[in-house]
């Protein structure tokens, strides 16, 4: 019994051995050959530990014992992309509670970056994706993808860009597209000092059930198209709210990327 510690330094010894090994791999094309042996080496592992335990054989039981211990760590440090990846998913998972609170907020993010528009007079036209899809209008458009951030949107519509003078259309808290066109309405009722931007604000919901928002170039006044209908002037405060009522929707939560647009 005094001599305990031996078995537990050897095994230390060889795991570090064995993880430096495979760190020094990691990368090459020799990494695929590895992953392929250590699985299978695993799968006769267990298989040989099952048989040593049903005939009690205990030499070969302590072996495998001990080489189980380096081999585990091998598989961490093979398969740590993937493991990594699937603690991530476990952690979006909606079946797994929130107890900390999200702090990128793309409701935040939008309103910042209009607020800062409308000081600086930055035209800016920006589409939010309900139930409805807008493929139809990203299609041809310059794809993104992008986690939406104020910085992005401000700089999208930074007038020496060249994507200021399209719309930007947003699902959930990701960037589909930028440099979109839209529709101009053709509602007589519009007031005739209206630009562009806000025609197309009104055009694209009056085709969907999207929201739209507008920067003015020339006033910096932001304003809020839905269903057709445009409300002008819309305040910080007013802006918030409408941004909250929407990321409680369903339709509106942000969803996968092969489903976006």
């Amino acid at each position: 019994m005094a001599d305990w510690w031996r078995p537990l330094i050897e095994i230390l010894v060889l795991a570090a051995l064995i993880y430096a090994m495979l760190a020094f791999l990691r990368g090459s094309r020799g990494m695929g050959i590895v992953r392929g042996l250590t699985a299978i080496l695993a799968v006769v592992m267990i298989v040989v530990l099952v048989l040593a335990q049903t005939f009690d054989l205990h030499v070969l039981t302590e072996l495998v014992r001990a080489i189980a211990g380096v081999l585990f760590i091998a598989l961490v440090v093979i398969f740590q992309p993937e493991l990594r990846s699937a603690l991530v998913r476990v952690g979006q998972s909606s079946f797994m509670p929130n107890f900390v609170e999200e702090r990128w907020d793309a409701t935040e993010q939008i309103t910042k970056a209009a607020m800062r528009m409308s000081r600086e007079r930055t035209g800016a036209l920006i589409a939010l994706q309900r139930t409805v899809g807008l493929r139809g209008y990203t299609d041809a458009a310059i794809h993104l993808g992008a986690e939406v951030s104020a910085e992005l949107l401000i700089s999208i519509f930074n007038k020496t860009g060249p994507l200021h003078d399209g719309a930007v259309v947003i699902k959930g808290d990701r960037i589909v597209a930028a440099a979109c066109l839209f529709p101009l309405s053709e509602k007589p009722d519009l007031d005739s000092s209206l630009g562009t931007r806000h025609r197309a604000a009104v055009g694209v919901t009056e085709d969907s059930d999207a929201v739209a928002i507008v920067v003015s170039e020339q006033t910096g006044e932001i304003s809020v198209a839905r269903s057709g209908v445009l409300e002008r002037p819309i305040d910080e405060k007013a802006l918030r709210r409408i941004l909250r009522e929407l990321s409680t929707e369903e339709g509106f939560q942000a969803a996968p990327a092969k489903d976006l647009a």
